[in-house]
């Protein structure tokens, strides 16, 4: 008996959720009796799935596709079984990696896209290991999009009108929602870290414990879900935009990554003695060098770019420092086994598996070709130009001209994800905002 049959069994499931992220990160797949699941490990989804944009559309180019739209065969992952715990009926939900009948892995899968950079890692003898932190805000329902979000009414009756950052008052408004999740995070074995307020109106942070690169991926991808879904059960929402809100922060997915020895656990960031060694500064200069072109990664739709702006708690470029965080790539104070590298990038609305997959190829392809980083920043980095591409379309043409990373993410995939990414972009650009109809209807 196989272990996800064997859990089906010990846990009593009776519905299986068979799940994929999509490029945007979204959960798409089948449910079905775990009877059903059970005799066959898998699903059959067609191949275009990974070409559905978030508004449900799809990129009048198909070229990227197969033209007879084939269907791809899903295979569950035994390591990410985990049960639903919010579902009515005892319940399981599965990760899947994708497959072509012949065997081939599918490339436009996300999943694949970072297994594809930890090979790299692998053939070199090195193992990732990464700590995500996740940013979003709690908001009222807003069932008409023409309204703006406003934070929720906490349990004294009111909501917050100013920033409370790391307060534990602001944080005990929502005391019934944090005990939901941090009930629903252990049930699926997510393992939180800490959870803190953070700088804007009902805007928290979670953080994930630090390990293997593609279980926390799992983690993130499954914890943006759990936040949803117990935020509604209290009559809210749970937002993951970069940029909800007009006049408070944005919300960050920050990539802490280290790499260690495969064969002795050692990290190649420290020597010996406990000082930096040269793969720790070839990383940083990978990272500054190939960040700018896999943004639209990092920062995947229009709304992410509202959010990297000077001066609010963004980093506008790829200025590195010690515990300085203005800069895109923080270096925290720590002991040398933990060196590490915080990469603040990133928002929350990354898909996790592309935003870690970059994270790390940039910083690959530091290492493997001897890159020297620029003098640490001692002062603000918010003072020094813009290095960053301004716009999702910027970005989308950074990543294409960028030859060593489509190399590492894939041709393929490269042109499937830009393909999706120009289609979202395009239908935003018909939308009539309310403030062109506020400044320009009765004015120009």
């Amino acid at each position: 008996m196989s272990e996800i049959q064997q859990f089906l069994r010990d846990h009593s499931i009776t519905e299986v959720e068979a799940i994929i992220a999509d490029m945007a990160g979204v959960a798409r797949g089948k449910i079905m009796p775990a009877e059903k699941y059970a005799e066959d490990e898998g699903m059959r989804l067609p191949e275009s799935i990974f070409l559905q944009t978030v508004t449900g559309e799809y990129p009048d180019d198909d070229s990227s596709i197969h033209p007879s739209e084939i269907d791809i065969d899903l295979v569950g992952d035994p390591k990410t079984i985990r049960v639903v715990p919010w579902a009515a009926d005892p319940s399981a939900q599965v990760i899947h990696d994708c497959f072509y009948d012949d065997g081939r892995p599918v490339p436009m899968s996300p999943r694949y896209v970072l297994r594809r950079v930890l090979d790299l890692y692998a053939a070199r003898g090195w193992r990732p290991v990464c700590a995500p932190e996740l940013e979003f805000y709690l908001v009222e329902p807003n069932t008409d999009a023409d309204y703006p979000l406003k934070p929720p009414i906490g349990r004294s009756g009111r909501p917050e009108i100013g920033r409370q950052a790391y307060s534990i008052a602001a944080v005990n408004e929502f005391d019934p929602l944090f005990d939901d999740i941090y009930a629903f995070c252990e049930a699926q074995n997510l393992d939180i870290d800490t959870l803190i307020h953070e700088a804007g109106a009902a805007q928290m942070e979670i953080n994930l414990i630090h390990g293997d690169a593609l279980d926390l991926a799992d983690q993130a991808f499954l914890f943006k879900r759990t936040a949803r879904e117990a935020a509604l059960r209290h009559k809210m929402y749970a937002t993951f935009m970069a940029k909800p809100l007009a006049n408070e922060p944005g919300s960050a997915m920050h990539i802490h990554q280290s790499i260690v020895d495969s064969k002795t656990g050692s990290n190649v960031f420290s020597d010996a003695e406990g000082k930096a060694t040269p793969l720790f500064e070839a990383h940083i200069a990978g990272l500054q060098k190939y960040l700018p072109a896999s943004m639209s990664l990092l920062a995947p739709n229009v709304n992410s770019y509202r959010r990297i702006t000077r001066y609010n708690m963004a980093p506008i470029n790829v200025q590195w420092g010690l515990d300085n965080r203005t800069a895109g790539l923080r270096v925290p104070f720590s002991d040398a086994q933990a060196r590490r590298i915080e990469n603040r990038l990133g928002g929350a609305d990354a898909n996790p598996y592309l935003a870690i997959a970059a994270s790390l190829a940039c910083g690959y392809l530091g290492m493997i070709e001897g890159l020297k980083p620029t003098e640490p920043i001692t002062g603000s980095a918010y003072e020094l130009p813009f290095s960053l591409p301004m716009t999702l379309a910027d970005a989308l043409s950074m990543l294409r001209a960028c030859k060593p990373l489509v190399e590492v993410f894939g041709e393929r995939f490269v042109a499937a994800y830009g393909a999706v990414k120009e289609n979202e972009y395009e239908t935003f650009s018909r939308v009539i905002s309310s403030w062109e109809r506020e400044h320009l209807l009765l004015n120009v």
